[in-house]
């Protein structure tokens, strides 16, 4: 007798199903979770919002045995120190992710890259007390000083510069934040650079194309989605940086001078300084409006990027 043959039978869609509604409620929970953070927010901030309305945005006072409140100062230093940051990350990441897919050798690529993804390791903390007993010293002697005395007859410009050298402040704050979102910026960009066709590299080399040319001919174009994502990515993370920024900004409420020498502080520093000893009430609700504000701005940051990014590929399609 002939062997049967052996049957297969067809797989159900059991499992499709399944996946389905796991994946969907995956997406569901984290829709829940960020509602449910903004709720919170503002039903916790609601006797802020209800006593300072809109003036607690650009209300500097800060005095808590009296319960009067602004958010002008936090939202300014956080503004300024991740401006200040972006300022120098961004070219220096630039450079890092170019040097080590175009020009660096072969031994040096891996260690070198494992070295950058290393530093975004280090805790926050780490860097906020390198900050304060290393960097600070040193940055107020060896930086704030000369520059302090070459740009004091500078007009405009020199105001920014202006003032004691304390070594702590905004100026310094934003340095360290910097610092820290450097690996952040350059493993992105390095990793996005990577996926550059190689073809497409060697026919620009082919004929006759610098470097550089590669680079901003090549490279950027079918890269410029995850660049701006990169830069987005430190960009957030300078926003929500607590420790290293409440050690090195100076945690003063002031802002009477444009200075960037000058202490200052942010929303993040403000919430760690003084959330565990605030008392019910106002106090505690401006406090969850400064988060509430913090998320807006996150959110804004993010909003930007994405029409930036939609922008950028509505040219790009109008130019094929």
């Amino acid at each position: 007798m002939a062997a049967s043959k052996p049957t297969f039978k067809a797989p159900g869609k059991q499992g499709d199903i399944i996946f389905s509604a796991l994946v969907k409620l995956a997406a569901l929970i984290v829709l829940f979770l960020l509602g449910g953070i903004i709720v919170s927010l503002i039903f916790s901030s609601w006797p802020s919002m209800q006593k300072f309305g809109f003036s607690f945005l650009w209300t500097k006072t800060w005095d808590a045995p009296n319960e009067q409140f602004g958010a002008l100062v936090p939202i300014y230093g956080t503004i300024v120190t991740s401006v200040i940051a972006l300022i120098i990350a961004v070219p220096v990441s630039f450079g890092i992710a170019l040097f080590l897919t175009e020009l660096a050798p072969g031994w040096l690529r891996r260690p070198l890259g494992t070295a950058i993804e290393l530093l975004a390791a280090i805790p926050s903390i780490v860097y906020g007390m390198w900050g304060l007993f290393i960097f600070a010293p040193l940055f107020a002697t060896w930086f704030q000083t000369p520059l302090g005395d070459l740009m004091a007859n500078v007009p405009i410009v020199g105001a920014l510069f202006s003032g004691p050298a304390f070594g702590i402040g905004i100026l310094a704050a934003g340095i360290i934040l910097a610092i820290m979102i450097i690996p952040y910026i350059a493993s992105v960009m390095r990793d996005v650079f990577e996926q550059t066709p190689v073809m497409m590299k060697e026919s620009a080399y082919g004929i006759g194309c610098t470097t550089w040319e590669v680079i901003w001919r090549v490279v950027l174009p079918f890269t410029k989605n995850g660049v701006i994502g990169g830069v987005m990515l430190g960009l957030g993370r300078a926003l929500g940086e607590t420790m290293a920024v409440t050690f090195i900004i100076g945690n003063t409420y002031q802002l009477d001078s444009a200075s960037l020498f000058m202490p200052g502080n942010s929303i993040t520093s403000a919430l760690a300084n003084e959330f565990a000893e605030a008392e019910s009430g106002v106090h505690t609700a401006a406090l969850m409006e400064l988060g509430l504000i913090l998320f807006v701005i996150t959110f804004i940051v993010l909003a930007c990027s994405k029409l930036m990014i939609l922008r950028l590929a509505k040219s790009e399609g109008a130019r094929s």
